[in-house]
């Protein structure tokens, strides 16, 4: 068997991707991120100390970057 032979077995085994959030829904889930982000960051200006940094800003920071994502997703471009 020639090794191009066994990949391609091994490629016809493996399973098809099944991404974790499905494409239709990529758009609510990023509007929802980016919404929540808008949110914590509201807070986190009200009240910016170093306590509020941990349950406002790292929260808020990560909410906005993988909001962002979904949406550039949602829209067909693709990063």
């Amino acid at each position: 068997m020639s090794a191009r032979q066994a990949l391609l077995d091994l490629y016809d085994a493996g399973t098809p991707f099944q991404p974790t959030v499905a494409k239709n829904s990529q758009l609510a889930v990023g509007f929802t991120l980016l919404f929540i982000a808008l949110l914590l960051t509201g807070l986190f200006g009200l009240n910016n100390n170093l306590k509020s940094l941990g349950v406002y800003g790292v929260p808020a920071s990560l909410a906005f970057g993988f909001g962002s994502v979904f949406m550039i997703c949602a829209v067909g471009v693709y990063v």
